[in-house]
C-alpha cells in the first residue's frame, strides 16, 4: 500500500493506517536524525517528536503524494531547532551506527577498528560542515533522495541544494586529508 493511501486512510480517521505509516517510516527518520546528530538519544526524540508533529499536522498536507518530502521536512526542521536549542554542534563517533561494508570473513579486529575510526572521522568532518550543507550531504548520499525531493523537504530552489551539495562535497575532500583519510575510501555505504 501507497503511502499517499496510507495518509488518506488516517485522514478518515484509520489509526492502523497511521500505525502503518510510523512502521514503515521510523527508521528512516531515525537514520536521518542520527546522521544529522550523531548520537542515539537525540535521534530517538527527534523521531519521536517527528511522528507527533506527523500526527498533528497530518490533516494539513495538501498532497498525499508528497508525504515522503514533507515528513522529512518536519524531522530536518526540528533538527534544526535542537540545534538552535541546544547551541551547540554535536560530535559523537557511528562506531554503533554503521556496519562494516567489509564482507564477513575478511573482517579482523585491525580491519574493524580501522573502519569505526574511518566513520568517526568522517562523521566529524560532516559535523564541522554548515548545517545547510549537511542536510543535503545527508538527504542526497545517506537517504538517496533526488534533488527534486531535496529541494522540497528544504523548501528551497534545485539550483541552491546542487550548489549545497557541491560546496558541501568539496569541503569533505578538503578536510578529509587533513585527517590523514585518502579519499577514494569515501565509499562506506
Amino acid at each position: 500500500m501507497s503511502d499517499a493511501t496510507l495518509v488518506e486512510q488516517a485522514w478518515r480517521g484509520d489509526e492502523h493506517a497511521f500505525t502503518q505509516i510510523v512502521n514503515r517510516w521510523q527508521k528512516r527518520i531515525y537514520r536521518f536524525a542520527y546522521r544529522y546528530f550523531g548520537n542515539s538519544a537525540d535521534a530517538d526524540d527527534i523521531t519521536q517528536k517527528t511522528f507527533i508533529r506527523v500526527y498533528q499536522k497530518l490533516n494539513s498536507l495538501d498532497d498525499p503524494g508528497k508525504f515522503s518530502s514533507w515528513i522529512y521536512r518536519i524531522a530536518n526542521n526540528l533538527c534544526l531547532d535542537e540545534l538552535k536549542r541546544a547551541g551547540r554542534r554535536r560530535l559523537e563517533s557511528l562506531e554503533t551506527h554503521q556496519a562494516s561494508a567489509m564482507p564477513v570473513n575478511s573482517r579482523t579486529p585491525a580491519t574493524e577498528m580501522h573502519q569505526k575510526e574511518l566513520k568517526a572521522m568522517v562523521q566529524n568532518v560532516l559535523h564541522s560542515l554548515p548545517e545547510e550543507q549537511r542536510a543535503v550531504l545527508i538527504l542526497k548520499e545517506f537517504e538517496g533522495l533526488k534533488f527534486h525531493e531535496i529541494a522540497e523537504v528544504l523548501d528551497e530552489p534545485e539550483g541552491t541544494v546542487k550548489t549545497r551539495l557541491y560546496a558541501g562535497l568539496t569541503a569533505l575532500r578538503k578536510n578529509l586529508p587533513m585527517q590523514s583519510i585518502k579519499t577514494d575510501y569515501l565509499n562506506y555505504e
